[in-house]
C-alpha cells in the first residue's frame, strides 16, 4: 500500500501541476486530469526500483551555469557582430520582421491569415523524484499519462498568445496569468537578459544564433529574461491553489511550490538577405520544486 501511494502522489503532483505549467485555459481540466491519473496509478502495478538522487542533474542547485558556447566577435553571413548586445539588437530585429509577415491557411475549411512562420509545442517530462528519490516505473508512466491529457498548440516564434497576428498579445490570452500586458508581436529581447550567445554562419551563408537567457524564478511573459524570450507558464501559483485534491502539511504555495528556469536556449536561422529567421528550436528547462504536499491520504511529500 505505501508504495502504491507513492504512486499516486507522484502521478497526482505531476499530472496536475505540468499540465497546469502548460497553461490548461480551464481549472476543472486539470482537476479531472489528476484525477484520471491518480486512478491509472491505482489500476496498475508498482514496482520496486526506486534510486538515489544523488547523482542525478544536480547543476540546479546552484548558480547559473552556461551550458552553450561563449561568444566570439566576428562577421557572420556579411553582418557584424561585436558584442552580445549586438546579437540582441540583431534578433530582436529579425524576430520583429518575421512576426511581420503572414500567410494564407485552410482552417476547418475556411482561409485564414495566419503567421508565416509556424511551430509546434512539446512538452516533456524528463525526471521525478519523490522524496528525493527517482523510480523508474514513475518515470515511464509519467510522461504517458501527462500525454494523454494534454495536446500541443501551434504558434509562431515565443513567446506567443496565438497563431492570429491579430490576437497576439497577452490581453487575449485565455486561462494564462501573466504579470504585465505586452504586444507580443515584436520581441522584448535585450541585452541583460542574455547569459550567454553566439553567432555562426551556416554553409549556404545564413546566420545562426543560439540564445541562452539567464536564469529567473516564477517566470512572466514580457517581465523577465525568461519571459522575454520563451513561452514561460506565468503565475502558476495561483493555478495551483486552484487544485482542489492538494493541500500543504505546512506553509503554503508560495513557499512550498518553487519554479526556476534555468539552463534552456533557443537556436534560430537567419537570412541576412531578408534579415527573417527561417527556422528556429526553442529549448525551454523548468524545474518545480514541491514540498511538503497532501494529495488526499498521501501526507507531506516532496517532489521535484
Amino acid at each position: 500500500m505505501k508504495k502504491t501511494l507513492k504512486a499516486v502522489v507522484a502521478i497526482a503532483l505531476a499530472a496536475a501541476m505540468v499540465l497546469s505549467f502548460a497553461g490548461c485555459a480551464k481549472m476543472n481540466y486539470v482537476t479531472n486530469g489528476t484525477i484520471k491519473a491518480i486512478n491509472e496509478v491505482k489500476s496498475g502495478d508498482w514496482k520496486n526500483g526506486g534510486t538515489d538522487a544523488e547523482n542525478i542533474d544536480t547543476a540546479d542547485e546552484s548558480g547559473d551555469p552556461v551550458v552553450i558556447d561563449a561568444f566570439q566577435a566576428g562577421t557572420y553571413g556579411g553582418v557584424e557582430f561585436s558584442s552580445i548586445e549586438d546579437v540582441a539588437n540583431y534578433y530582436v530585429e529579425c524576430y520583429n520582421n518575421t512576426k511581420a509577415q503572414t500567410a494564407q491557411y485552410k482552417d476547418n475549411g475556411e482561409t485564414k491569415t495566419y503567421y508565416a512562420l509556424l511551430g509546434e509545442e512539446d512538452l516533456q517530462v524528463t525526471s521525478l523524484l519523490i522524496d528525493g528519490k527517482e523510480n523508474g516505473v514513475i518515470n515511464n508512466l509519467v510522461p504517458s499519462v501527462i500525454g494523454s491529457l494534454w495536446h500541443p498548440s501551434t504558434y509562431s516564434l515565443p513567446p506567443c498568445s496565438s497563431k492570429d497576428p491579430e490576437k497576439d498579445n497577452t490581453d487575449d490570452d485565455e486561462g494564462m496569468t501573466n504579470s504585465i500586458s505586452f504586444d507580443e508581436r515584436t520581441s522584448n529581447l535585450k541585452a541583460e537578459d542574455i547569459l550567454e550567445a553566439n553567432v555562426s554562419e551556416t554553409s549556404d551563408g545564413k546566420i545562426q544564433l543560439i540564445i541562452q537567457p539567464k536564469a529567473a524564478e516564477l517566470a512572466m511573459r514580457g517581465a523577465d529574461s525568461q519571459g522575454d524570450f520563451f513561452e514561460v507558464l506565468g503565475d502558476i501559483k495561483a493555478t495551483v491553489n486552484d487544485i482542489t485534491v492538494l493541500s500543504w502539511a505546512e506553509g503554503d504555495t508560495d513557499s512550498n511550490v518553487i519554479v526556476t528556469y534555468k539552463g534552456g536556449s533557443g537556436t534560430v536561422i537567419i537570412d541576412p538577405a531578408t534579415k527573417t529567421i527561417t527556422d528556429g528550436d526553442y529549448h525551454m528547462a523548468v524545474t518545480v520544486d514541491v514540498k511538503h504536499a497532501n494529495v488526499a491520504v498521501v501526507k507531506d511529500k516532496n517532489a521535484k
